[in-house]
């Protein structure tokens, strides 16, 4: 924890964001894998990953845990409503389309939470970081060239309420700086659950899944899940939103990688240039803002003398 308190405020938000976006890279793929019916899969990772994010708000807090969630007050009302969206969104666009519609669509949320921070926050963010989202838009676009004419538009919608509802996450969490809202996660969970579980209950098969979707399902909702978004909801309270959803790219490329490996599918080279061209960029990007970071930090270790000298004199 010494380690990581002596990084700079942005090294520490690009490695919690950076963090969150790789353990969560599995999860398109597992949602595949358990192979459950829509409501069930809700209901599944709505219950298990309340009961996640509440483990790990107590592990956080201990006593302090009931202030922590009054500190979020009403925006951590509305982070967990638009989460909520965000994760049916998410499901049901890999239920009903491709995973390369679903993972395309999603690479807008950056560029959405770019324009919300421009509108609502006034943060002006600088052309390079407007240049690393359209390059990083280009190379999804390639990895789902291939899967475009394959779904349905009502996947297609679902990945675009996904996209819109955690851009506009992002952007809440940036207006109340300093509030961590990740506890509030245990609700988004909760109304997850719960709003599945009645049509779950409501359908005509609701038998319980077998012991190896079921590991399939405690591994993603109780485990991966939490750990994984805890760390990107912190994100915001490091970096811009705009940012934040740039880095979960991440997810999209490190995900997809992991469907061609597991389900044995191909890969046209198209859609590993444009894999090559996402990480590629944010490599660049970040070992750029690595080198301004230092350029700057030196900048004031020199005018630190000179200002003490003067002040001596004086």
């Amino acid at each position: 924890m010494s380690r990581f308190n002596n990084l700079s405020h942005r090294q520490q938000g690009l490695l919690l964001t950076g963090g969150g976006a790789i353990i969560m890279a599995p999860d398109a793929l597992l949602i595949k894998v358990a192979d459950l019916p829509d409501a069930e899969i809700l209901m599944w990772r709505g219950f298990l990953s309340a009961l996640g994010f509440l483990l790990i708000a107590l592990m956080r807090y201990g006593r302090g845990t009931l202030a922590a969630y009054r500190r979020c007050g009403w925006t951590g009302i509305a982070v967990a409503l638009l989460f909520s969206l965000t994760s049916c969104g998410f499901v049901l666009g890999n239920q009903y389309t491709k995973a390369g519609n679903v993972l395309m669509i999603l690479a807008s949320a950056p560029l959405i939470a770019a324009v919300l921070s421009w509108i609502i926050l006034k943060e002006r963010l600088p052309g390079r970081t407007w240049l690393a989202i359209s390059l990083c838009m280009v190379g999804i676009t390639m990895i789902a060239l291939d899967d475009v004419g394959a779904g349905s538009w009502v996947g297609n919608a679902f990945a675009l309420m996904a996209a819109s509802t955690l851009a506009i996450n992002f952007t809440l969490c940036r207006m109340r700086p300093g509030v961590d809202m990740s506890p509030m996660l245990v609700f988004n969970g909760i109304i997850v659950g719960s709003v599945a579980g009645l049509f779950w209950l409501a359908g005509s098969d609701t038998t319980l899944p077998s012991v190896n979707q079921l590991s399939v399902v405690v591994l993603l909702c109780l485990i991966i899940l939490p750990c994984g978004v805890t760390l990107l909801q912190r994100g915001p309270l490091y970096l811009p939103s705009a940012e934040v959803g740039l880095l979960l790219l991440l997810e999209v490329v490190l995900g997809t990688l992991l469907a061609w490996w597991v389900l044995k599918e191909q890969p046209a080279p198209v859609a590993l240039l444009g894999g090559g061209l996402v990480l590629g960029t944010l490599l660049a990007k970040g070992l750029y803002e690595r080198r301004l970071e230092l350029r700057q930090r030196a900048a004031l270790q020199l005018d630190s003398p000179i200002t003490a000298g003067r002040s001596s004199a004086l």
